[in-house]
């Protein structure tokens, strides 16, 4: 019980935090420190009870007895009444036994004192108020047995016994029965996969047989038909009967054309002639078709037409014997009959070699004209580079492992010039918002067809984007000069555009709460730019970890600020931010590294650590928000227990491919250096897998694993340039994962999770 106890204490406090309750949330803490009743733990109430002893606290140890007997004895029926006396009455005993043993009989002597009205009626002390006043009270006979070892480590035993039963058996509440409900629960599923695996082998043994029964019935079939007929070859099954002659002429062809094939088959050897030179000249009139079977089977015929007939009717024979042996009369009208169908394969055999002659020489034609060619079409690079991501994302499983997903197809995007900011799908799941380094905004679609859907052009420059949570058709969008504009992605126009603060102009992360009623915005200082883009990579930009900024919550509807948050120890600018499923917490990350939860119902900050060396690039809730992922400078991708400030839950080292600052490199020493603004990893619809940047494209890795490394499972790949945001779409059925590199491309890749 008290396992249970301790599970849905856990389980009320993960509810108050969901809720949002964190005033029942500290009451709640509270009064579990002060419980009495130790979480109903056996060992922790005889405990408290010997420490009373130990401390010769006599009130403590009478009032601590007569809340148990209140709150557990007092529901137990009559017939127990008894026990629980004989051990009160040990109790005091224990205690009494106690102070002679340490040589404290005033204590002895103030226990009679208070103890007399109560105890002076009853026959069991009658002898025990002598007690205090002798001087060998172990050796007495009355006494000696109370004295003893035996008889203390006993009534321990009976008191942790009663209490273990009292709790065993004492009526408990519906959610206590949680653990148990669960525990069988997964005993029932693990005896209905055992069952399910029985019949899956029942199904197989039984299909195996019907196979080997139906095999066997064919086999008897096939024996019946070949002593009755003649067997026919495949190509003729389906064909009408033909007489025994027919058929053996058939067998005499087929039997010509397998051993042209097995000197590396007919077509084959067309086309590499084609591919060497011109074909064989055609045979002249004076030639017989006879012969020019001949010739294409390489042999020389001999000048006797009699013997020729002899040679080609034996051909489908395995002894050299004629089947026509027995035939007289009718043999002339059975030569002119073979002689007009070897005819008519001839002219066949001529049509199909100019054919495949001309195909090789156009297939030879485009090789050429292909290899003068300095690059290959943007669609012949598409298919190739779904054809390499197909490859790769099926080359584990050829291994002998199971993929979590497969790749259904992957999409280009590509109307952005310059380098990819920020990139988000919107809560439907129909349309995505890009934002390029150049201030340029697109709007599209990718369902059932991607097509861009607005464009706009901003003059000031541009470093934040969200979605509004309601009317998904608006975008935020924050600037570098101190404003955010609101923009309807429909009607193609900017609906208000509101000053922050002059101080504070870099607008760094928008966070609209899932109700849509407001949105946190994130301001920092002038100077963070030039910072920023000056820092060299090798110094991964920690000069910025101490500009100040600022986090307010602003109506979207009147667009009017409401609050100001508060930043200990000092204002700094926040680089991130993200609401839970129902906007009752925020989770932010800052410059100064450190991540802050903050409390949206009283608008105060109730957890905060220090989370990385360096500032902290991206941060997100986990699946079931009892922890939160997040990337930092230093290169770490850790998750955090909310419930407890600063606990690790497991912590990865990834590539700087991953969490940057991403460099491209280009002729002439050319080199673009971009530090992280934009998402850096974002989850599938269970939290299973975590989707992150990489240099060729993006990359699936398992969470929750045992492993100190995170395990990849999948590389999307597809990428020339390396890619800076990532986003995965789950509102559909197959989700699609968006990764944006620096070249402005942006991939859409659908995947199909496997269900296992």
């Amino acid at each position: 019980m008290a396992a249970a106890t301790e599970r849905t204490d856990e389980l009320v406090r993960e509810y108050l935090l969901f809720r949002g309750f964190t005033g029942a949330l500290k009451q709640l803490d509270a009064e579990i420190k002060a419980d009495r009743e130790k979480g109903f733990r056996v060992d922790k109430i005889v405990e408290q009870l010997q420490q009373f002893i130990q401390s010769y606290d006599l009130p403590a140890l009478r009032d601590y007895w007569n809340y148990l007997d209140r709150r557990l004895f007092s529901r137990l029926e009559d017939v127990y009444r008894p026990t629980v006396n004989k051990l009160k009455t040990s109790l005091f005993r224990y205690y009494l036994v106690y102070t002679v043993q340490t040589g404290r009989n005033d204590k002895a002597q103030e226990f009679f004192l208070k103890q007399a009205s109560e105890l002076q009626n009853q026959v069991e002390w009658k002898d025990w108020f002598v007690l205090p006043f002798l001087t060998n009270a172990d050796s007495n006979p009355t006494f000696a047995t109370y004295f003893s070892r035996q008889w203390a480590d006993t009534f321990i035993v009976s008191l942790h016994n009663f209490l273990s039963v009292l709790f065993q058996c004492m009526p408990v509440p519906v959610i206590l029965n949680f653990d148990a409900e669960c525990q069988r629960s997964a005993v029932i599923q693990e005896e209905n996969e055992i069952l399910r695996q029985k019949l899956f082998a029942l199904q197989a043994e039984t299909y195996r047989m019907k196979k080997e029964e139906l095999q066997q019935q064919q086999q008897q079939q096939e024996e019946e038909e070949s002593v009755v007929h003649h067997k026919l070859p495949a190509y003729v099954a389906n064909m009408d009967r033909l007489g025994d002659s027919e058929l053996d002429m058939t067998r005499s062809q087929r039997s010509t054309t397998h051993s042209l094939q097995s000197r590396g088959g007919f077509l084959s050897s067309l086309l590499s002639q084609s591919k060497k030179g011109p074909s064989r000249p055609t045979m002249t009139t004076g030639v017989s078709p006879t012969q020019t079977g001949g010739i294409l089977l390489g042999k020389k015929e001999p000048s006797n037409h009699q013997s020729t007939k002899g040679k080609e009717v034996a051909t489908g024979c395995k002894d050299g014997k004629s089947h026509f042996t027995g035939l007289t009369a009718n043999e002339p009208v059975l030569v002119q009959h073979r002689q007009r169908r070897l005819q008519d394969h001839g002219k066949e055999r001529k049509e199909l070699l100019s054919k495949v002659t001309s195909q090789g020489q156009s297939v030879e034609k485009k090789m050429e004209k292909g290899a003068t060619e300095a690059e290959p079409s943007p669609e012949l690079q598409t298919e190739q580079s779904e054809s390499l991501t197909k490859t790769s994302a099926f080359s584990t499983e050829a291994g002998g492992q199971e993929q979590p997903f497969i790749v259904l197809s992957q999409e280009e995007y590509g109307e952005h010039h310059s380098s990819i900011m920020h990139c988000r799908v919107d809560c439907s799941g129909r349309r995505v918002a890009s934002l390029d380094v150049d201030g340029v905004i697109k709007v599209w679609s990718f369902n059932p067809m991607m097509q861009t859907k607005a464009s706009s052009i901003s003059k000031s420059p541009l470093l934040s984007l969200e979605w509004a949570t309601k009317r998904d058709r608006l975008l935020l969008l924050g600037s570098g000069v101190g404003t955010v504009r609101l923009y309807d992605t429909e009607a193609k126009k900017n609906l208000c555009e509101i000053n922050i603060d002059e101080d504070m102009p870099r607008i760094l992360s928008l966070a609209c709460s899932p109700s849509g009623a407001s949105f946190v915005c994130s301001a920092a200082a002038p100077n963070l730019l030039s910072q920023l883009d000056l820092a060299a990579p090798e110094t991964g930009g920690r000069g910025v970890s101490q500009v100040p900024g600022k986090l307010l919550l602003w109506d979207t509807k009147t667009m009017k600020q409401q609050l100001q948050f508060s930043l200990e120890p000092e204002p700094i600018a926040t680089n991130c931010t993200a609401f839970n499923h129902n906007g009752n917490l925020l989770v932010t990350g800052a410059a100064d590294g450190i991540i802050r939860l903050f409390d949206m119902q009283q608008h105060e900050c109730a957890l905060s650590w220090k989370a990385h060396d360096g500032e902290v690039y991206s941060v997100e809730f986990s699946y079931d928000e009892n922890t939160v992922y997040s990337i930092g400078e230093d290169g770490k991708f850790i998750q955090w227990n909310i419930h407890k400030s600063g606990t690790k839950v497991s912590e990865y080292a990834l590539p700087t491919d991953a969490t940057g600052p991403f460099v491209l490199s280009g002729y002439s020493g050319y080199k673009q250096v971009q530090f992280p603004r934009g998402r850096l990893f974002a989850f599938d619809s269970e939290g299973n897998y975590m989707l992150t940047c990489s240099s060729t494209g993006g990359i699936i890795y398992k969470l929750n694993s045992n492993e100190k490394i995170l395990e990849s499972c999948l590389s999307l790949g597809g990428h020339r340039a390396p890619v800076v945001t990532v986003d995965w779409c789950t509102a559909m059925d197959c989700g699609t994962c968006l990764t944006a590199s620096m070249d402005g491309k942006i991939k859409l890749t659908t995947l199909l999770a496997q269900k296992s």
